[in-house]
């Protein structure tokens, strides 16, 4: 069962699990279940999802329920007039804050500009040792995407040299599999945890929050991290 976290007779959002698709989807053919069915059946009637997260990113999922309003909507995103904040958790301690302008290239070979905003929230240092350090950093970061491409945040991240703890391909292998035989670490830090936009239809402001999973907050408890508004 998806958990819903608003809904009327327009537009539906649920907290999206780590390890769904969206739809259908080409890179992925071994999946079975897509949130587009799942929420359908759940809910009795079609569904059309207003943007996209990855399969391993969770969090905040918009659908709109007519056309009509998936055309309202997808417009206001493009505009911006969506804004999307995301937790993600960090290979070292990045800068307090910093806006990423870094152009991104698509799978059709097509370079397009990148804009992401964070801020630091949080520090960690724990007994983990890596590449002869006894101890491995990692911070708590809330960041913004202005835009909205493929991977852009997995990218943005690593383009500075502070990968998503998780992130495959977009990554730090060697951190991934340290995470991976200490902790069974199999996720990826990213989590869509806010979405505040205006009402398709009334026009009111609607912010919408989705709690972190299970596994977010397993790693947070080990890099003694407060993830306690979050959870």
């Amino acid at each position: 069962m998806l958990e819903i976290l608003y809904q009327d007779e327009y537009i539906i959002a649920i907290n999206k699990p780590s390890g769904l698709l969206v739809h259908k989807s080409f890179y992925a053919r071994d999946a079975k279940v897509y949130a587009i069915q799942e929420l359908r059946n759940q809910i009795g009637q079609h569904v059309y999802p207003v943007h996209r997260l990855d399969r391993k990113t969770s969090g905040v999922l918009l659908f709109a329920l007519d056309t009509a309003v998936l055309k309202i909507m997808n417009d206001r995103f493009a505009t911006r007039e969506v804004e999307k904040k995301y937790l993600a958790i960090l290979r070292g301690w990045s800068p307090e804050e910093l806006t990423i302008d870094y152009d991104l290239t698509n799978d059709d070979d097509i370079t397009q500009n990148a804009i992401t905003y964070f801020h630091r929230l949080q520090n960690a240092e724990v007994d983990l040792e890596f590449n002869n350090k006894p101890t491995s950093r990692y911070c708590l970061v809330e960041a913004i995407p202005e835009t909205g491409r493929m991977h852009q945040l997995r990218k943005h991240f690593k383009h500075i040299f502070h990968p998503i703890l998780g992130s495959r391909p977009h990554g730090c292998n060697k951190q991934n599999k340290l995470w991976l035989e200490h902790f069974d670490l199999k996720g990826m830090m990213l989590h869509a945890h806010q979405l505040i936009f205006n009402h398709p239809i009334h026009n009111e402001q609607l912010i919408l929050n989705a709690k972190i999973n299970e596994e977010f907050s397993k790693v947070g408890a080990i890099l003694n991290l407060d993830l306690s508004k979050y959870q």
